[in-house]
């Protein structure tokens, strides 16, 4: 199984990278939009802000390659690689590639909450394969300041809360996922997370 993780410069691509090497994928680090196209499954990870990681993926090249190949075989973002997944952020003013309805916004302020929200905090989550085989509110772990508002609240598969805010933690639409927290650094979770994003990648290389 091929999988291309996605290399626009951001940091953090290593422990991605041995993840899901460690679920079995074959994995390329890459901005080739020839690589990305011959995939079975791509995943754009990723720490930092919505504008600098919307500008870094445009000036690759990246924008139309992402959006062409997420109709046609499974993308998983992670973290900021999944906040630029919507159509924009309040951390910004460039548009986001727009593949699934919703904007992020920032927690709100309240007494003796942390933002950035970083550390282990639990799931609740609903039916989806990319559940598979983890115990009921699974423990993972989180670094980000904004979270993902989807128009559509279908869409949402998890939720975390942090102080008095229920925020979504992860979404799917069709072939796309995406994750608020980092599955390559939750521990024997993150690992089942990564190789249930995987299954789904053999069985969609399969029915084509």
């Amino acid at each position: 199984m091929r999988l291309a993780l996605i290399d626009y410069g951001a940091g953090n691509l290593h422990s991605a990278r041995r993840a899901f090497e460690f679920g079995g994928a074959t994995v390329e680090v890459t901005a080739d939009p020839g690589v990305l196209a011959q995939a079975d499954g791509l995943v754009l990870p990723g720490v930092g802000a919505f504008d600098p990681t919307m500008t870094k993926l445009e000036g690759l090249g990246l924008r139309e390659v992402i959006l062409a190949q997420a109709r046609r075989k499974p993308l998983l973002g992670i973290c900021i690689g999944l906040q630029v997944l919507f159509e924009g952020s309040e951390e910004g003013s460039r548009p986001g590639l727009g593949l699934i309805p919703g904007v992020c916004r920032r927690f709100h302020p309240e007494p003796s909450l942390n933002v950035p929200h970083m550390g282990w905090n639990q799931l609740e989550t609903v039916a989806n394969p990319l559940w598979t085989g983890l115990a009921e509110r699974p423990w993972v772990y989180y670094v980000h300041t904004y979270f993902p508002v989807p128009t559509d609240p279908s869409v949402v598969i998890a939720r975390s809360q942090h102080g008095h805010q229920l925020f979504c933690a992860a979404v799917q639409q069709g072939l796309v996922w995406g994750t608020q927290f980092h599955p390559e650094k939750s521990s024997q979770a993150g690992l089942q997370i990564v190789r249930n994003f995987l299954s789904q990648v053999a069985q969609t290389a399969l029915s084509h």
